[in-house]
């Protein structure tokens, strides 16, 4: 009986997966074939499909592994003793893959395909939601800790996850530079959570009752 090697298992599939996330960035979802896979990965098609049963399939999976990493650093954000170093962990692990040269597209692959598969579009929407809680609880223990929030916790919340998915749908633009957009989108993050006056947006000045006025 042959016996499976985990370690081997799983390094065989990110090799998969590495290939795949290439020529689906490449070509989108109908312009990669599992042969064109086969071919990136170096592998046959009988290896390939001990792994993944479609190319639909290695698609999700590129998604889906993402949910239990990101579900982890949640819950370490909220662990921390202070909520604005949780949101700033929380953040700065959501924009780790900001600089991937894959993420224009597989970004636009990723929306193409949200709009006709109704699982890929519930695995999107279950990580989306875990990290709009996480993000909920932190602003929300910010303001009871007395922080001048611009808008109710709630709304700074999905702000916040706005601009992190703004952030890489405009990957693509050829004024794109993720070291300029990740400091640009950190400033926005601390006005919006009442931290450093200097991030406060240009011709933005702030009431008694810690509403924007313009």
């Amino acid at each position: 009986m042959r016996t499976v090697n985990p370690e081997e298992h799983a390094r065989k599939r990110a090799h998969i997966l590495a290939a795949a996330a290439g020529e689906f960035a490449a070509y989108g979802v109908d312009g990669t074939s599992t042969a064109r896979i086969c071919r990136a990965a170096g592998i046959g098609s009988g290896t390939l499909f001990h792994y993944f049963a479609t190319k639909r399939d290695i698609f999700h999976a590129l998604f889906r592994d993402d949910l239990p990493r990101n579900a982890e650093a949640c819950a370490r954000a909220i662990a921390r003793d202070r909520p604005e170093d949780g949101i700033r962990l929380l953040v700065d692990h959501l924009l780790t893959d900001l600089a991937d040269p894959l993420v224009p597209g597989l970004a636009a692959a990723a929306v193409f395909q949200v709009n006709r598969d109704e699982e890929f579009a519930r695995l999107i929407m279950a990580d989306t939601a875990q990290v709009r809680s996480a993000l909920e609880t932190l602003t929300t223990r910010l303001a009871a800790a007395g922080r001048p929030l611009p808008f109710p916790p709630g709304r700074v919340a999905a702000w916040i996850q706005g601009l992190l998915d703004a952030a890489y749908l405009s990957a693509g633009e050829p004024d794109f530079d993720p070291a300029t957009h990740t400091a640009e989108l950190r400033r926005l993050v601390g006005w919006l959570t009442g931290g450093d006056a200097s991030a406060t947006p240009p011709g933005t000045r702030t009431s008694p009752q810690g509403d924007p006025t313009r």
